[in-house]
């Protein structure tokens, strides 16, 4: 191990820079310094050399070019274990650097801002920063690279007690420079290919942040952690800011997603009761409070230690009732204060304040992995209004069941294939999920909404393969049902359907969901 004597600093984050130059120049360290930073650091009394000393050069179009520098590089790349290396670098007159501190460009926050300019985003691209970091941490079993301002109390308690940091650490802190420069590509290319219409290009490189670990994945043996996009909007889970209850679990994460997703459909005050990724109750009203109770009598059983996904402020009569059950998680753009003082009372509920829910990204694009591979579609935003339906049968739905058949349509969309939904006086009265036949998801759907069942509507989310499945809601008392349509026995449907006075709509898309 050898001893740090020569640092270089160029920051665009100046968290805690001032602090840690001042310990190293107190540990003997002479300090190489560019720009803002050498402005920074001189001001603050730090005894520092500008970067055109060092390079014999000054810095020229507009600081674009300035570290890209023999003098710089030479330092940082070569094996101090060579005497090759140490001759050549000697010969030039050019001194190792041991110490690399450089974090880059804000190109995330320059990308963030509304309607930011090509020419805004592409000088927000570091080169220097990257190349010097890459040529460090390439170098680290001689040079310490750090990109992190919570690193920096680490290598100074190092250096007081060794003079140099580990290898140990070297390694760790070149590890993380990679995943740094990585990230930063990623979103660089990411954002060149979304404005060149790229949609599914040769290489597909994608970057998250981590939020947090996670005590266990979806079952206690498996580990887990919960990443966000570096981009993420309001009014999803990834940006969510939890006012109260336990730490997020695995499942809840997911369960989440899958309320918002539903919420999302909705303009009008709507409420998601969620329990295993599908929807156990959906209710819309003229407010929360309506929502919430349609929400809950869909199925008073299966809302037990469920998540609630709200798109309207909980206020504190809501509230009263949501506590009277057990629940896992309450969602909604906010809360009052009386709703949080009811709520607050249960230790354990997690509440989480979402901002916007109303707006879908219709960006969005979905990543399923797969074993050796990766699965990349956009979302599923497709939207269906009465203008885009198809009547097949004799008998035209009412005002009332067109209406009900559109709010099934919306739910019937987020449940898990084959999907089926009854629903009735604006809530979702049956739902039938996952089965490898639909006509067993419509028993299912059936049986949960009992006697409800007369008068309902029935959503498929695909067409049906044969009449069965129209059969079932027959002998249920179904009056409406909507599905895509496009099967070769569509025919035999629709002769059931006339036969027994149904009203029955074509969509023309499939809702399939795994």
């Amino acid at each position: 191990m050898g001893k740090i004597q020569r640092a270089l600093i160029s920051v665009s984050d100046k968290t805690g820079i001032v602090e840690f130059a001042k310990e190293l120049e107190q540990l003997g360290v002479e300090i190489i310094s560019t720009g803002g930073t050498h402005k920074l650091l001189q001001d603050a009394g730090v005894n520092v050399i500008g970067i055109s000393e060092v390079t014999g050069f000054p810095e020229i179009l507009d600081g674009r070019v300035k570290t890209l520098h023999p003098n710089i590089h030479g330092g940082l790349l070569a094996i101090r274990n060579s005497e090759k290396h140490m001759a050549a670098i000697q010969e030039h007159g050019i001194e190792p650097i041991d110490l690399v501190v450089v974090n880059l460009y804000p190109f995330k926050a320059t990308i963030s801002k509304p309607d930011v300019a090509w020419e805004d985003a592409i000088e927000n691209i570091d080169i220097g920063g990257p190349t010097m970091l890459r040529s460090a941490a390439k170098n680290h079993e001689f040079v310490t690279v750090v990109v992190d301002a919570a690193d920096y109390a680490g290598i100074v308690e190092e250096m007081k007690a060794n003079g140099d940091t580990s290898l140990e650490t070297k390694r760790r802190l070149a590890a993380k420079v990679f995943r740094h420069t990585a990230a930063y590509d990623s979103l660089i290319s990411g954002y060149l290919s979304k404005q060149m219409g790229e949609e599914y290009p040769e290489n597909y490189t994608v970057t998250y942040e981590k939020v947090q670990d996670l005590r266990y994945g979806e079952n206690p043996h498996q580990s887990a952690a919960f990443y966000r996009q570096p981009l993420a909007k309001a009014g999803n889970i990834a940006t969510a800011k939890q006012l109260h209850g336990k730490e997020l679990s695995y499942n809840n994460i997911n369960d989440a997603n899958a309320a918002l997703s539903i919420l999302k459909e909705f303009t009008q005050p709507a409420v998601v009761a969620v329990k295993h990724m599908n929807s156990c109750g959906v209710g819309i009203g003229e407010n929360i409070y309506d929502a919430y109770r349609k929400a809950y009598e869909a199925d008073p059983v299966s809302i037990f230690g469920g998540i609630i996904a709200c798109n309207r402020t909980v206020d504190k009569q809501t509230a009263l009732d949501m506590k009277e059950i057990f629940l896992e998680i309450i969602m909604a753009p906010d809360f009052t204060e009386e709703a949080l003082e009811v709520l607050q009372t249960k230790k354990n509920l997690r509440l989480l304040e979402l901002g916007n829910v109303v707006q879908k990204d219709l960006d969005e694009v979905k990543l399923t992995t797969v074993e050796g591979g990766l699965l990349v579609q956009n979302d599923d935003v497709k939207t269906v209004t009465a203008e885009d339906l198809t009547v097949v049968t004799d008998r035209k739905p009412t005002e009332e069941e067109l209406e009900q058949l559109l709010f099934a349509w919306k739910v019937v969309k987020h449940v898990k294939s084959n999907a089926i939904v009854l629903a009735k006086d604006n809530m979702t009265i049956g739902v039938g999920a996952g089965q490898m036949n639909r006509v067993g998801s419509a028993r299912i759907a059936i049986e949960q909404a009992g006697e409800k069942a007369k008068g309902s509507v029935m959503a498929s989310d695909a067409y049906f393969p044969m009449p069965d499945t129209l059969e079932e809601a027959v002998k249920a008392g179904v009056t409406a049902v909507i599905h895509p349509g496009g099967s070769i026995r569509d025919a035999d449907s629709i002769k059931v359907a006339n036969e027994n006075g149904i009203a029955m709509v074509f969509t023309g898309v499939r809702h399939f969901k795994h």
